[in-house]
């Protein structure tokens, strides 16, 4: 046994050790550091640790990111050298899934195809596709930078380093060896997302209602020359070296809402019956480039190609309240998230009255619903939206505009407008959580009632599809106007055209990577569906349009 005194000399360290972590903003400090070094450690261990085989199943990316600095391509094709970044070319290409290398036009420039269209040179002072941008280092792919760049309008995609996409109305750079357009999707590995200064370029297929832009100004399409010119586009001039930047300016200061561009020569006016942009073209008709611009197309004599500016177009915009009270209550009947309030802006504009409300939003009312504030009864407005179903307050109206949306995408808006606000979004914490199947579960069986009721119980019923109207708007807000005991002004309707969106619109760019519905609520809203496409064959109406109707499975 060891002697006090040897006892005692080994218990002063210790017991300076524990008054030492008595004192507490020591002790905590100290733990920091402890924490902070063993962090370190772990980090050093992780980062230079590790399997360097490059396997297709197994093994560290050969991508190593210490940095985002300039890159710079070396001269030979196997190795490329960056700031900051290694590239280990010991992959072979994997074969790509959209579109092959033999729709490349000649010289890189493609006109005719679709897809794919080549690997192109991209340098950091001097883009070759100079519109938006954005990065995605974890999950990019070319569905995704295809998907952005065509909601904003773009005619081009490009994706360069796995992780980059770039967007753009025209390729501003030569194309090169597709060997150097390697680098896997980071987050598809079965696809090809360019290289170290190179681009894996695809040309866009736009739909109709998706709006292409040139800066300000939107690509409205190829139209045949009118019969009548001047009467059509009233201003013209030869402009040299023309180009679309030069047109839209020209036709911006003069103030007119279309640039037109034919040939040489630069045209503006307003959408007209005499040209009233309703019969568009094959675009493969004004691949005819500009003087000024190779990669842009400018139309010739015969064939025109039409923007449409940055210029309000004003001959629908005025707005007021009926001279004389109403005797007739019209109601705009829809299901929440099926287009009231988009309906109510373009009848506004096509009508020049006020809208009015069974309800009372001041945020609708603050960007300009001014009908808003009125009492429903008041008689001052055309229209009047309601959300109501039942038989007694279906009763209380005259006659009524029911609007009819794919429950499908009727759910989500109103999924959004709930937890996002008219325009907004619902979080992704809202979509996983239990608020989106409780949400299903009480709305998809209101979708069918609501059209239900006013079918059985409304008197002169008039049916509007949503998604019909967006595909052939002038017609079908022609018919609305005729519905509600008004005449109708063609040049009128062609303004409500120019700007049918108003500030009514979600921008679509954040969409959901996955699909909401599970088969279970698929089959419950697909029987619903068809419960209302025969109530509505039953009264001798169109049904449904195709895209409502379940796919066979």
């Amino acid at each position: 046994m060891a002697p006090p005194s040897a006892v005692s000399s080994m218990a002063r360290p210790l017991l300076k050790i524990q008054r030492y972590f008595r004192r507490k903003p020591v002790r905590f400090f100290s733990f920091i550091l402890l924490y902070l070094t063993a962090g370190s450690l772990v980090f050093l261990h992780s980062g230079f640790v590790g399997d360097s085989s490059t396997g297709e199943n197994g093994g560290r990316d050969p991508l190593v990111a210490s940095g985002i600095g300039n890159r710079v391509a070396s001269s030979e094709g196997r190795g490329v050298g960056m700031m900051g970044r290694v590239v280990k070319d010991t992959r072979r290409p994997t074969p790509r899934r959209y579109g092959p290398p033999w729709m490349k036009g000649a010289g890189g420039k493609d006109w005719e195809g679709r897809g794919y269209i080549g690997c192109y040179i991209d340098d950091t002072a001097k883009r070759a596709l100079r519109g938006v941008s954005f990065f995605d280092y974890k999950k990019m792919t070319v569905f995704r930078c295809q998907d952005n760049c065509a909601e904003r309008g773009y005619l081009y995609s490009g994706l360069e380093f796995g992780a980059e996409c770039y967007c753009g109305h025209k390729i501003q750079a030569p194309n090169t060896s597709e060997s150097e357009c390697i680098m896997q999707c980071k987050g598809d590995k079965g696809n090809l997302c360019g290289g170290a200064n190179r681009l894996s370029i695809y040309r866009l297929e736009l739909s109709q209602e998706s709006a292409r832009h040139y800066g300000s100004a939107i690509f409205k399409g190829c139209f045949h020359r009118p019969d009548n010119i001047t009467l059509a586009l009233p201003i013209s001039a030869v402009i040299q070296n023309m180009s679309v930047e030069k047109c839209v300016d020209m036709c911006t200061e003069k103030e007119l809402s279309l640039a037109v561009l034919a040939g040489d020569r630069c045209l503006c006016g307003f959408p007209t019956p005499h040209f009233s942009l309703h019969e568009m073209e094959d675009e493969d008709m004004c691949l005819h480039r500009c003087h000024g611009e190779e990669f842009e197309s400018c139309g010739n004599d015969e064939y025109f190609v039409v923007y449409q500016t940055q210029v309000q177009d004003n001959r629908c915009m005025d707005r007021r309240f009926l001279p004389t009270r109403s005797k007739q209550l019209i109601a705009l009947a829809s299901f929440p998230g099926a287009g009231n309030t988009w309906a109510r802006h373009l009848i506004e504009l096509a009508t020049g009255f006020y809208t009015g409300s069974y309800y009372f939003d001041g945020s609708l009312y603050n960007k300009g619903f001014k009908g808003e504030r009125d009492h429903w009864r008041s008689g001052r407005t055309i229209c009047i939206k309601t959300h109501e179903s039942g038989k007694k307050e279906i009763e209380a109206f005259d006659a009524s505009i029911v609007m009819i949306r794919n429950p499908y995408k009727a759910l989500m808006a109103e999924f959004n407008r709930k937890y996002g606000g008219h325009i907004g979004f619902a979080s992704q914490a809202h979509w996983r959580g239990k608020e989106w199947p409780e949400f299903v579960k009480n709305y998809a069986p209101w979708w069918a009632s609501h059209t239900l009721d006013w079918l059985r119980y409304g008197r002169n019923v008039h049916v509007v599809h949503f998604e019909e109207l967006k595909r052939d708007l002038f017609s079908k807000l022609k018919d609305m106007v005729l519905f509600l005991g008004l005449e109708v002004a063609e040049n009128r309707l062609l303004c409500v055209e120019g700007q049918k969106d108003g500030k009514f619109k979600r921008s679509g760019l954040r969409k959901l990577d996955y699909d909401p519905y599970t088969p279970e609520m698929r089959t419950s809203i697909d029987e619903l569906v068809m419960t209302v496409d025969a109530s509505l064959k039953k009264r001798n109406m169109a049904g449904v349009p195709k895209e409502y109707r379940p796919t066979p499975r």
